[in-house]
């Protein structure tokens, strides 16, 4: 018998199971069988009415593709989980007794490809990841609705039910409300306490929003940084607004006690705001150096006002570069042979010039720095290109040279904010006061363009280090390769002869913070004792003449209360004087110095959680990716359409989705979170 006539006595099998054989495989509870021609045979759906080849000629084409035209829910009829499941299953169903074991041939298996069959599909898990990337893309919640989206998704799983905007914004509160009961128990956990900062953003309607933002140190030791909550403040300019929105979240979070300070933002520290602040910390931070501890300005945006007016003071220059760099940039021809005269010239930097993007200064800067060290390129350019006509003379060159040099200066300062783990506050103090000396010694520099450069910039620097300098210097304490020293040696340049007030100021205010510590490590005092002491008082006055007796005739009266002025002396300085007295740490690199007081605790047990909560205060109040920005970044318009919780839920969510830490049940939201938004 040959080959086509076997094929064609299968089919006529399988066209009339009941004379010849009962069909084995699943697939055919979906599908018939209809012959075409003489050597032609197709397989239809019951469902969709769709063909399929199945024998053609001397081939036999199998199920496998009828398999997966049910289980991948491909058929637009049939697309259903029961039909998926039924078609599983033959993937590990064992061959069953039939003609061919009669016959004593093996019976060849058309195994399924154990690809998605194999893969439950979950509608929750997948609700889940849409809402998990609306979060951290900032993707307006709209999308799910968007015609593209959904035919997109569904070409990828056909499986996939539409979702509604609605029910997407459950899905996010469920996400943000598992993400916020964890943190929730970390923040309970926390030794020490937590600094906030405060950064005002404002919507297209003129709404305020404040950003309160928790910095501490985790149990093991290890500086965190959270954003707690998102506050609308319908009126910005009010006096009491900034405080209320800071007792919300101190109260959300079960901080009444644990505020330590507060770092403002510009909009935010003005006089009258500041002053209630104050007052709100002295009251929910133990009244610590009576709220010196404020810092009344972000050090980024510090950063960013002195250089753009840096920037703007020598514009017309800044003007000339750029324009110079976009000649090259901007046309292959010109950039080729800048090239060529760059390799004429040997100049030896290797650095690529780069057009700024005008809202990040730190590229301005860049480009300025890398164009003046190709500044002889650009005047070889001059002379033999005559469509180059701005290129600035060397004057000019030597003048963004001396621009680039006091740009540094800012530069090195703001990329320590720029760092994905938060740096501790005593790093910033060695930028911070280099800044400060040269600022000061270049406003009275014999050079005119210098001192008129930096002489409002040194004005403007020397409020911000007499606002934050008690603060870092303090930090800077608490770090054991330091200490006092640095602060002996940074103050005597800076002051000069008054240095000795100020590193006085700065030993009595660490001195003061310790003292707070005591006392609160002490343990409250029992009820009865106010009341013994007072029957105390009334015995030993109705005895006073006896004890003053005693006490003439006893010798070692005074000797007593020597030896327990001794004691307290002791005990005082068993920490604070203790520490400050040993030999200062080696400086490295990578030395850690919430590790070290870690190691240290149990010798400085209440000390540690001081300088914990110190190195833990915050300087800047954006966040890293906004630290080189020329302005202050406001709510899009289509984050200031939604409401307030709904911004909180989003901006939030987004912060602590970076941990990663929460995984909720898949499926429909709980009912907890089905709140208005």
């Amino acid at each position: 018998m040959d080959t086509l006539t076997t094929l064609n006595e299968i089919a006529d099998s399988e066209a009339q199971p009941n004379k010849f054989r009962r069909k084995k495989s699943v697939v055919w509870e979906h599908f018939t069988i209809e012959r075409i021609g003489a050597d032609c045979t197709r397989a239809c759906c019951k469902k969709c009415k769709k063909s399929f080849a199945y024998i053609s000629g001397s081939k036999l084409a199998g199920t496998s593709h009828l398999k997966r035209h049910i289980a991948l829910g491909i058929c637009p009829v049939g697309r259903t989980n029961q039909d998926k499941n039924q078609l599983t299953s033959f993937n590990s169903a064992a061959p069953t007794n039939g003609s061919a074991g009669a016959t004593g041939k093996s019976r060849k298996r058309y195994r399924a490809n154990p690809g998605p069959t194999s893969i439950p599909f979950d509608q929750g898990r997948c609700y889940y990841d849409i809402a998990k990337m609306i979060i951290q893309h900032d993707y307006p919640l709209e999308m799910v609705e968007h015609s593209g989206f959904n035919k997109f998704v569904q070409n990828l799983q056909p499986l996939f039910s539409s979702v509604s905007v609605d029910t997407i914004q459950e899905h996010i509160f469920n996400i943000y409300l598992g993400e916020k009961q964890n943190l929730l128990n970390i923040i309970g956990a926390i030794p020490g306490r937590v600094s906030l900062t405060l950064n005002l953003r404002t919507s297209d309607q003129n709404l305020g929003y404040v950003f309160l933002t928790g910095y501490f140190v985790d149990s093991d030791w290890k500086l965190q940084c959270r954003l707690l909550n998102v506050i609308m403040v319908p009126f910005p300019d009010s006096d009491v607004a900034f405080s209320h929105a800071v007792a919300a979240c101190l109260t959300d979070w079960c901080l009444e006690t644990k505020l330590f300070t507060l770092t403002l933002d510009q909009s935010v520290a003005k006089v009258n705001v500041r002053k209630n602040l104050g007052h709100l910390l002295s009251i929910k931070g133990g009244n610590i150096l009576n709220g010196q501890l404020i810092i009344g300005s972000c050090c980024a945006r510090v950063l960013s006002d002195l250089a753009q007016y840096a920037l703007h003071y020598m514009r017309a220059i800044v003007v000339k570069v750029r324009q110079s760099v976009k000649f090259v940039k901007t046309a292959d021809a010109h950039e080729e042979k800048f090239l060529e005269l760059k390799r004429q010239l040997q100049v030896p930097s290797a650095k690529e010039l780069i057009v700024d993007d005008q809202t990040k200064w730190d590229t301005t800067y860049q480009m300025l720095m890398t164009a003046s060290e190709l500044k002889e390129v650009f005047s070889c350019l001059d002379t033999s290109d005559p469509d180059y006509k701005v290129t600035p003379t060397m004057d000019e060159w030597k003048q963004a040279e001396i621009l680039c040099e006091y740009l540094k200066l800012f530069f090195d300062a703001a990329n320590l904010l720029t760092s994905p783990t938060y740096s501790t506050a005593d790093v910033l103090f060695h930028e911070v006061w280099k800044i400060q000396l040269d600022l000061m010694q270049a406003a009275r520099s014999q050079d005119r363009f210098i001192r008129d450069l930096t002489r409002p910039l040194q004005e403007k620097f020397d409020e911000y280090w007499n606002d934050c300098n008690l603060v870092l210097a303090v930090a800077v304490v608490m770090d054991p390769r330091f200490k006092m020293k640095l602060i002996e040696f940074t103050f005597n340049k800076i002051y000069g002869e008054e240095a000795e007030s100020w590193i006085k100021i700065v030993d009595e205010g660490v001195h003061e913070i310790f003292c707070d510590y005591i006392v609160q490590s002490l343990p409250p005092p029992p009820a009865s004792f106010v009341d013994e002491a007072n029957d105390s008082f009334v015995i030993k006055s109705e005895f006073s003449q006896e004890d003053s007796f005693l006490a003439n005739g006893d010798t070692f009266a005074d000797f007593d209360v020597y030896l327990h002025d001794i004691m307290n002396n002791q005990q005082m300085k068993t920490e604070l004087d203790q520490y400050l007295e040993e030999s200062l740490m080696p400086r490295s690199q990578d030395f850690d110095v919430l590790g070290w007081w870690r190691i240290n605790r149990c010798k400085y047990p209440t000390l540690s959680k001081m300088a914990s909560d110190i190195l833990s205060i915050p300087v800047c109040t954006v966040t890293p990716d906004s630290v080189f920005d020329t302005a202050s970044r406001d709510l899009d318009r289509h984050r200031s359409s939604l409401r307030p919780i709904t911004i909180e839920a989003l901006s939030c969510s987004k912060d602590w989705l970076q941990y990663e830490s929460w995984e909720p049940p898949y499926g429909t939201p709980d009912a907890t979170v089905k709140m208005e938004y």
